[in-house]
């Protein structure tokens, strides 16, 4: 949909998927379709197996199945952009929607005790039912968009809430998350949209100029994780504040926060 070339015949065939991204496709090795996308993906694996491991005991099941699902999106996304077989595109995008709507679960039901009855976890089930059914049964432009504004309304609704967390507390903590995340996330679609709208400028126009392709969805990969699991721990510290939980920030090998009970 992307490809600034036709598409090159490799160990994978032709792509399946519905979007071919700003990647000349087997460039560097005829078993991975997409280098720098596939390897770029490793932070998001990592961002989900630090954020698990580091708060094993820790945080609530909700935040740990929020890291899980983080895991498996990076997983997913490395055999997609290995490969860009439609099938391992599903397990690139659905575990993404499936974790945008943990983390709207978790937004809203952010009480001591819980604000809504079983009616709403089951409404989020049915429409990541809805939504992941229809991306797997259509096609083309059409299951490109479906997914990504099927995304996005979620995706940003819940940086909305993130925002008015970060408006409400007094905590310097929060304050320091939301600024890292919300800087991180947003540069991160910025690139994301410069690489899906301008494909012909990166790939073609800047290496006629003498330069390279910046790879910017590749880029998008490891900012979107620093941005995320900065938002999650944000979200996670106020949900200590919100149950009289005391928490510290620590770091591990001296550059990665997680939180730690008091």
């Amino acid at each position: 949909m992307f490809s600034p070339s036709a598409p090159a015949q490799g160990f994978w065939g032709a792509p399946t998927s519905s979007v071919d991204w700003c990647e000349v496709n087997y460039r560097y090795s005829p078993y991975i379709c997409e280098l720098f996308n596939t390897l770029s993906s490793l932070a998001i694996v990592l961002a989900g197996l630090f954020g698990v491991w580091f708060h094993r005991g820790v945080l609530e099941r909700r935040f740990l199945l929020a890291f899980l699902a983080l895991l498996m999106v990076g997983i997913g996304s490395i055999a997609f952009h290995a490969t860009l077989r439609f099938e391992l595109q599903m397990l690139d995008e659905l575990p993404m929607l499936w974790l945008a709507l943990v983390m709207i679960y978790t937004l809203i039901e952010n009480q001591p005790t819980r604000r809504f009855g079983p009616w709403f976890p089951a409404l989020l089930v049915i429409h990541g039912i809805l939504v992941s059914l229809l991306v797997l049964f259509t096609r083309g432009a059409l299951q490109f968009w479906s997914f990504q504004i099927s995304f996005s309304v979620t995706e940003f609704y819940g940086l909305y809430r993130v925002w008015r967390i970060h408006r409400r507390s007094r905590s310097a903590t929060v304050h320091r998350f939301f600024r890292w995340g919300m800087s991180f996330y947003l540069v991160a679609i910025a690139l994301w949209s410069v690489d899906t709208h301008l494909c012909s400028f990166v790939s073609v126009t800047l290496p006629s100029w003498g330069l390279f392709n910046p790879q910017f969805h590749a880029v998008w990969h490891v900012l979107v994780s620093l941005g995320f699991y900065s938002l999650v721990l944000l979200i996670a510290y106020d949900r200590f504040d919100v149950l009289a939980i005391r928490v510290g920030l620590e770091r591990r090998f001296g550059i990665i926060p997680y939180l730690s009970r008091r």
